[in-house]
């Protein structure tokens, strides 16, 4: 199998943000790996892929602030931080709703876990 796998995780969160929504999904993900991994993420999430590739490194030498206020969602970011001193990821951003493939399942997944999650 060429050292390539693919596993499927889905969920869903109350009272939430979409921003917190793309960055559980990478956490998450991140999280499901049971040793160091080079790791391809594709994002539609320019939020994210930004966060963790230009923005992260000003943060942290200001403390987790920007400017005078604290970084939104710096619990999040403190874990994908944690996570990517862990794994060699290749953060990749990708358009959403624009047919690509792995994108599209993630859409897919998505609805059926908001519909799993009203049903309860």
């Amino acid at each position: 199998m060429n050292g390539k796998r693919e596993k499927e995780l889905s969920g869903g969160a109350d009272e939430t943000t979409n921003n917190r929504m793309e960055m559980t999904a990478a956490i998450k993900g991140l999280e499901a790996l049971k040793k160091p991994c080079n790791v391809a993420l594709y994002t539609d999430s320019e939020y994210l892929k930004k966060g963790i590739t230009e923005w992260m490194p000003k943060w942290k030498r200001q403390g987790w602030k920007r400017g005078k206020n604290p970084v939104k969602n710096v619990d999040l970011w403190k874990q994908l931080d944690a996570l990517a001193q862990t794994h060699a990821i290749r953060w990749s951003w990708v358009k959403g709703h624009a047919g690509h493939h792995y994108n599209e399942r993630c859409d897919e997944l998505a609805s059926e876990a908001i519909l799993r999650q009203r049903g309860r």
